[in-house]
């Protein structure tokens, strides 16, 4: 067992953690905008996708190696344009290339901005094969065709 004396605080503790109470409040909230790379590929073998799965990457990246069933849009080509084929309610979770890639957050939030439900794949492709998990190859533009820079 470490010794907890109080005079030798680290980096971790010279903040305090939060109250239990906002612990629950904050990570019930991220539950709600975050999934990770598990459930989705749990969703994905069961056919059990009730989600449409965008790659937020260039079509290059997406090309070389993508998650399975995904669509490729990159965070850039985000607008109600692109989006119009999909119903209004529909759930759109979104990676990129891993932990030290912002492009899913840029995602979310046009994603949000423009009233659509999201989620972000925590750990994104990165995360994707830290799992063991196997990627595709190709391109699928999720019927965005003739779209600039929105895959395929």
């Amino acid at each position: 067992m470490p010794n907890l004396r109080q005079t030798d605080r680290s980096a971790v503790t010279s903040t305090p953690p939060g109250p239990p109470q906002a612990a629950v409040a904050h990570f019930s909230t991220l539950s709600m905008f975050e999934t990770d790379c598990f459930d989705v590929n749990d969703a994905t073998r069961r056919a059990a996708v009730d989600f449409v799965l965008l790659d937020v990457r260039s079509p290059e990246l997406f090309a070389a190696g993508h998650l399975p069933g995904a669509v490729n849009l990159p965070h850039g080509r985000i607008v109600e344009r692109n989006l119009s084929r999909y119903p209004d309610d529909t759930v759109f979770v979104v990676y990129c290339a891993g932990p030290h890639c912002n492009g899913a957050d840029k995602a979310a939030l046009r994603l949000a901005h423009l009233g659509r439900p999201v989620k972000k794949m925590i750990g994104g492709v990165t995360g994707w094969l830290d799992e063991g998990f196997e990627l595709e190859t190709g391109t699928d533009d999720g019927g965005l065709e003739g779209v600039p820079g929105a895959g395929g």
